[in-house]
């Protein structure tokens, strides 16, 4: 699952300095790979 979490750029980089705006879009990358599977 990690792997499939750092494909996204955003994540692998945390661009996102707050921490909450962090867990959404965690949150966003996990439903989109569980969609996709």
């Amino acid at each position: 699952m990690f792997c499939r979490l750092k494909d996204f750029r955003r994540i692998a980089t945390r661009y996102d300095k707050r921490a909450d705006t962090f867990l959404s879009a965690v949150f966003i990358a996990a439903i989109i790979t569980w969609w996709l599977n």
